[in-house]
């Protein structure tokens, strides 16, 4: 049997391997989604609304087939084998995306071959995601106060590729040329095949029980202490999940009028909290543990849906409403998604050691209480930068640093969050269903990033889109008409704004138009701000029902 006698940073040294792992996949992703954007609307010549629905839409399913993948794993392949088959069709989607680059003058085909890279990083992402998480938490023994510490440190090892990515990615396609946008893409599929290769040559040697005995090579269920219950998700809860989740599909397509992968990703959600909540295996304990990080994944929501216009709407901010010179340089706009990385890989020492330090003196917060001033603390980071945008005028550019500063406050939020629920999924969860729990957790992401999408629709038409209008014909006063409604578009107008991707009107959100940059940041400063306060209140009721494992 195998021995895991020698650590590194004070941790098991599986620790590490799946660090750089998790490193280069997240490279990958980043990497591609820093320019993806930028692709759409500056190759592909998509509107900035069709451009963040297709975001939105992308974002959302890479964070809801860790569901299947999770579910897979747990039943059926283990963890180890689930994350090379993810690593290898992140790879090829990767490798699509450089075809469709390759060929952005045919926008029909450069589109296709996108959809078709698109579904390969989806469900790649399935199999790879839930899996590398839920590997961590089974490298320590039960009660090893490390385990906080560990997905601190995992989580360093995500933000580390995601500086790298936009630096590399953004650096060789975001040139200006829509023909370079193909290098930057082909650079995270290498970064993809690197890092499958690095895991599949030495998981067997580290990535081990402190007993041992390798961790994911059979399907968790398999190591479930108490054989007494039932392995997962049996046929009734799959079949009471497959009812429901047609029926919301339903619900949320054709009645509540959302679109198809809307509909599709919210219904997922509601199906499996039904199916896991009425799981007759459930002891009171497990189902009062489970119900807390539904709590907390419900709340998770507002963050990430407000912290993931990093890829769209504050990327278009950062091109066109952001001054980017720097000693005769212009700073690529994709660079600037670099900025929350760095920040993380800095500032997470600082935050674990405050919570060391808090809970040195009994002083420490719950888990809940922690991500409910992340919530608060990103509400902040918008605050700032709506003051830096009050009363910009069209074609006006505000300094750097109110993007930047933006950034840095959402990184301290997100420290207050993201590491802490991954922590708090590995104490909560019961063996059989850690990856299937994991999966929801991400779910919550999916839902997240899909309500981003939606959200950065509602970016307002800027100095972009005047100067298009101007091109096509229609001046500033007459232009400003159309968008209010105050003046009626003719058919020729109406043609030719189709025909450039122009929009003729301002976005709407719950009745009100969206006029500026300020309205549209106070947005999240409401949402997110809001949601913290709630919160901050249920986190005190609910920390009995963890039953000690916060």
């Amino acid at each position: 049997m195998a021995s895991q006698q020698h650590e590194i940073w004070g941790h098991p040294r599986g620790l590490a391997l799946l660090f750089f792992t998790e490193m280069w996949e997240r490279f990958s992703y980043y990497g591609m989604r820093a320019i993806f954007s930028l692709y759409m609307i500056n190759a592909l010549l998509f509107s900035k609304a069709k451009a963040s629905e297709i975001y939105g839409s992308y974002t959302g399913l890479v964070y809801l087939t860790p569901l299947v993948g999770g579910y897979v794993a747990d039943r059926y392949w283990g963890n180890r084998k689930s994350i090379v088959a993810g690593g290898l069709l992140m790879a090829i989607g990767q490798f699509f995306m450089f075809f469709s680059a390759s060929a952005y003058q045919n926008v029909g085909t450069a589109t296709t071959l996108m959809w078709t890279g698109l579904v390969f990083l989806i469900v790649g992402n399935g199999f790879f995601k839930p899996n590398i998480s839920s590997m961590i938490g089974q490298m320590y023994t039960e009660g090893d106060r490390r385990r906080d510490a560990a997905y601190t440190i995992f989580y360093m090892g995500i933000n580390l590729g995601a500086f790298i990515a936009p630096l590399v990615c953004g650096f060789l396609g975001d040139t200006g040329n829509p023909a370079d946008f193909k290098w930057g893409f082909l650079a995270a599929g290498i970064g993809m095949v690197f890092g499958t290769i690095l895991f599949q040559t030495q998981k067997d040697k580290y990535v081990i029980t402190p007993d041992g005995n390798p961790i994911g090579a059979v399907p968790n269920t398999a190591v479930q202490p108490n054989a007494s219950q039932s392995a997962g998700l049996g046929p009734r809860q799959l079949m009471l999940g497959g009812g429901l989740f047609v029926a919301s599909t339903l619900l949320f397509w054709k009645i509540a009028g959302f679109d198809l992968v809307g509909a599709f990703i919210y219904a997922a959600i509601v199906a499996m909290i039904v199916m896991i909540i009425t799981d007759p295996s459930l002891t009171k304990i497990e189902r009062d543990r489970i119900i807390v990080l539904f709590v907390s994944a419900f709340f998770v929501v507002f963050f990430w849906a407000a912290f993931e216009q990093a890829g769209a709407s504050l990327t278009f901010f950062a091109e066109e409403q952001t001054n980017r010179s720097l000693l005769g340089w212009t700073i690529p706009a994709s660079y600037f998604q670099s900025v929350n990385a760095v920040s993380v890989v800095l500032l997470a020492p600082v935050m674990a050691g405050i919570w060391v330090f808090l809970s040195k003196r009994k002083a420490e917060p719950n888990s809940l209480a922690k991500q409910a001033f992340g919530l608060i603390i990103l509400a902040l980071g918008y605050v700032v930068i709506a003051i830096g945008v009050k009363g910009l005028g069209l074609g006006m550019r505000v300094s750097m640093f109110w993007l930047i500063a933006l950034y840095v406050i959402h990184t301290i939020g997100e420290l207050c969050l993201s590491p802490i629920g991954l922590s708090l999924v590995s104490k909560l969860s019961p063996m059989r269903f850690v990856s299937l729990l994991f999966g929801v957790w991400f779910l919550a992401n999916a839902t997240a990033n899909k309500a981003a999408g939606q959200l950065s629709a509602l970016y307002p038409p800027s100095g972009a889109e005047f100067a298009l209008a101007e091109k096509n014909g229609i001046d500033e006063s007459t232009y400003r008409g159309l968008l209010e409604g105050s003046i009626q578009p003719t058919p020729e107008q109406i043609a030719k704004a189709q025909e450039v991707s122009l929009p003729l009107k301002y976005p709407n959100f719950l009745g009100s138009p969206v006029k500026d940059l300020y309205q549209f940041f106070i947005l999240f400063v409401g949402m997110s701000g809001i949601a913290g306060l709630i919160l901050f209140g249920l986190s005190f009721p609910m920390k009995k029902m963890m039953h000690g494992a916060d």
